[in-house]
């Protein structure tokens, strides 16, 4: 058997590189292929995983290296998906082209319902097929319907245990097992990638405080790029990390962009640190956050929802705060958005970091996280995607109907809550007040009138009229 590791990012390399050390991929003496794929916006302009910093600690794990994107030029990996017809045809051009003969293949794969992950179930129909972390995205529900077939190829989930006590929901339509890549072998990994680039780590950050509790450490995201906001709003959500942890105390602050972000730097947030006496130093070497909590141990990390900010407290103590999460909720669109799940948790679970240096105390603590936010992220899970896990309506009508007026109330639209015929929504009383909320030739306003009219059937029943 070959094993063919689909990998776009350092941290997924290091993800399953863990779970390798771990022997969750079976004896070393298999045959292992990495194919590494880089989904940036302008792929030419980025760095691949394989020529990454640090990369050099992992790549002694596989036998032979190979670039999907140069497999498929000038296509783009996140575009192209193979004709149905075409499929046969390119699996015997693959298994030829890479030398897999006959031999049964396995496919370790990431967010698997989305290109290239998806296109390459497709290619190779009957592999079976491992999915492995998506970091906090692995506890929401599968983001799109999976093509025909493919779910049955899928025989176990991998992830991180990022949030202790709550449990993936990803491909649980499809009954896969999920599994715990263990600490231990996460941490190791860690290790030695970053004793790989310390003099990158070096160069990009001399002369560092003796206290790294003088440090604060922000990680960017690309949110522009993905049109959920404005670059000068997503320039301003920079600005607030940047003058609260300030604020807090931090003389010191370093600025992680997002490695799929364009690669350019906020001259504003420069002038900003320049005018408040803080020292910023802007990271623009592509590794992880988590190297640089490793070796600085900042005295906090500060976000909107990226999963360092989980990793970063998870496994090397740092506090971590966010900014912004609470306003991304409404802004995120549509509701079945993929990164609803990581925000709200993010938004739950972290301390929100104020403009004057003041930390909020989280609205769910770590002792809360089976009784509170496994309910929450269940009930938001069968909001986005209801269709696919009906099991959780029970969950979800439980939950609104015990939470619905409080707090909870903003992780949920009232448009989705009617059109799915939830507590929260319009009058269940009356339909036709849906008309104010859902647009008449909308699908979801006639699925809610058919639930609606259904639940005025089901209630005349009992009473007997």
């Amino acid at each position: 058997m070959t094993q063919i590791f689909l990998v776009s990012t350092l941290f997924g390399a290091i993800t399953v590189s863990a779970a390798m050390d771990a022997g969750q991929f079976g004896p070393p003496d298999r045959r292992r292929m990495l194919l590494v794929s880089n989904t940036g916006a302008l792929p030419e302009m980025s760095t691949p995983v394989h020529r990454a910093p640090g990369f050099a600690a992992l790549a002694s794990r596989w036998d032979e290296i190979r670039y999907w994107n140069d497999e498929i030029a000038p296509l783009h990996p996140s575009g192209w998906e193979p004709r149905q017809e075409d499929q046969p045809l390119l699996e015997r051009w693959l298994r030829d082209r890479w030398g897999l003969g006959d031999e049964p293949v396995e496919l370790v794969v990431e967010s698997i319902a989305v290109p290239p992950s998806r296109a390459l179930a497709q290619i190779f129909f009957d592999a079976e097929i491992t999915v492995y972390s998506d970091g906090l995205m692995s506890y929401g529900p599968t983001r799109n319907a999976l093509p025909y077939g493919i779910g049955t190829q899928i025989t176990r989930q991998l992830h991180l245990d990022l949030v202790p006590g709550l449990e993936p929901q990803l491909l649980r339509e499809h009954g896969v097992p999920a599994q715990t890549i263990p600490d231990e072998s996460f941490r190791a990994v860690l290790d030695k990638v970053r004793a790989e680039i310390a003099p990158i780590l070096d160069e990009q950050f001399p002369d560092p405080p003796a206290d790294g509790g003088e440090v604060a450490l922000i990680v960017g995201q690309y949110l522009a790029a993905l049109d959920i906001l404005t670059p000068r709003e997503e320039d301003e959500l920079h600005l607030r990390m940047l003058r609260g942890a300030v604020a807090r105390g931090h003389r010191t602050v370093l600025f992680k962009p997002h490695p799929a972000a364009p690669a350019t730097v906020s001259t504003r947030l420069a002038a900003e640190a320049d005018r408040l006496g803080a020292r910023l130093v802007v990271i623009d070497a592509p590794v992880p956050a988590e190297t640089w909590c490793a070796t600085v141990r900042p005295g906090l990390i500060v976000g909107c929802f990226s999963t360092s900010l989980v990793t970063a407290a998870r496994y090397y103590g740092v506090p971590a705060a966010a900014v912004g999460a609470t306003e991304l909720l409404d802004r995120l669109a549509p509701y079945e958005n993929s990164n609803r799940i990581p925000v709200t948790i993010i938004e739950a679970t972290l301390p929100t970091l104020k403009a004057d240096g003041t930390l909020t105390d989280p609205w769910i603590g770590q002792d809360r996280i089976e009784s509170e936010l496994a309910p929450l992220v269940a009930t938001v899970a069968y909001c986005m995607r209801a269709s696919a896990r009906p099991e959780l309506r029970a969950t979800a009508i439980d939950y609104l109907e015990r939470n619905g007026g409080g707090r909870a109330r903003r992780y949920f639209k009232r448009r989705r809550l009617t059109a799915l015929g939830l507590p929260g929504g319009v009058a269940q009383s009356h339909p036709w007040v849906l008309n104010a909320v859902l647009p008449r030739s909308s699908r979801r306003r006639q699925f809610a009138v058919s639930v609606l009219r259904q639940t005025e059937k089901l209630k005349g029943k009992e009473s007997g009229t």
